[in-house]
This record gives structure tokens, C-alpha cells and sequence, in this order.
């Protein structure tokens, strides 16, 4: 380690990061934005690590009977109470898509979980989410242009606050491990 740096930037440096692969039994979480790609790269996921996948939104929806789009336009606390509830539920080692909320919300349900990230610029989340009307409107006092930056360039901020493991390191990491499934 290098002398020079203070002592508060030598600590950091010295400070583990998020593993490139899950250690076995650690629950797998895929977070990212909202239309980012989490539940379509849930099953391949799931598939490199030999379990079952999870997206939470579907359970929600299935154990509650309840429409997201409804529930969050509605009940914003209650779906988030909810969601972070059957999360802590779930058994340890399990694989699940999260939200696009998911890691801004509840950032301190993730602590011992290996967090995969997925990357999605600004662009293509506006892009999808212009198109897809049937994501439920966060903000309804703003315009939605004014509401998917807002929440974008917000939950950056907050998601760069969580350690996590970008999908392309994950998937370099998997293929250079000689596949541990």
C-alpha cells in the first residue's frame, strides 16, 4: 500500500470488495433500473448457477392478488413494505430479480447477498419506459420526461452506494472459474 495516501484512503483501498462470483448458500440478487433486464436475465442466471430464479415482482403480484402498477399508484409504502418483507423471507441461496426500486429502497436488506448489477444507460431506459405502458408512474406530479430523469440519475446515486458486481464482471468471472455449477 502506498505510504503517501491518507490514512482514510488507505483504509478504503484495504477494504474487501464484492467477490466476482457468490460464495455457495449466498442468496443472488439482480438489481438494477427499471427495464434494465433483470427478469430476462434471471433464467440465465439461474442457469449458470444450477437453482431456480425468482422475480419478486411476480411473486408479489401472484401472493397478493394485486396488480403492481395499482399497488404502487395506491399504496407506495405498503408495496415496498411488502416487497422488502418477502424478500427477508426468501431462503438463503436463493436467485431473485429484483425490482427496479429494489436497491434504492432497500439497500440494507442486501448486506450479505451477492448483488448483481445490471447496467442500462439513460437512454435505453427512457427509451423502453416511454414505451412501456404498463410500468406504474413514481411521480405523477411531474411530466414523465421530467420523472425518468429524476429517478434515473436519483437511484444512480443510490445504487453506487450498495457494493455490487457488474454483469460483465460476473460473467467473466463464471467463464474464467471453469463454470463452479
Amino acid at each position: 500500500m502506498d505510504p503517501r495516501l491518507s490514512p482514510a484512503l488507505r483504509e478504503e483501498f484495504a477494504r474487501p470488495g464484492p467477490q466476482l462470483l457468490p460464495t455457495p448458500g449466498q442468496t443472488v440478487a439482480i438489481a438494477g433500473h427499471r427495464s434494465a433486464g433483470k427478469t430476462r436475465l434471471l433464467p440465465l442466471v439461474s442457469a449458470l448457477l444450477g437453482k431456480q430464479g425468482m422475480d419478486l415482482d411476480v411473486e408479489l403480484e401472484r401472493r397478493s392478488g394485486r396488480n403492481l402498477r395499482d399497488w404502487v399508484a395506491q399504496d407506495t409504502n405498503g408495496f415496498r413494505e411488502a416487497e422488502r418483507g418477502l424478500f427477508l423471507q426468501l431462503p438463503q441461496g436463493s436467485v431473485v430479480a429484483l425490482g427496479g426500486g429494489f436497491l434504492s429502497h432497500h439497500p440494507e436488506a442486501l448486506q450479505s447477498c451477492y448483488t448483481l448489477l445490471v447496467p442500462i444507460s439513460f437512454e435505453t431506459y427512457r427509451e423502453r419506459l416511454l414505451a412501456d405502458k404498463t410500468r406504474p408512474r413514481l411521480r405523477p406530479g411531474m411530466s414523465l420526461e421530467e420523472e425518468l430523469h429524476s429517478i434515473y440519475h436519483q437511484r444512480q446515486v443510490l445504487h453506487a452506494a450498495v457494493p455490487t458486481v457488474g454483469l460483465a464482471d460476473f460473467l467473466r468471472a463464471f467463464a474464467s472459474s471453469g463454470n463452479p455449477s
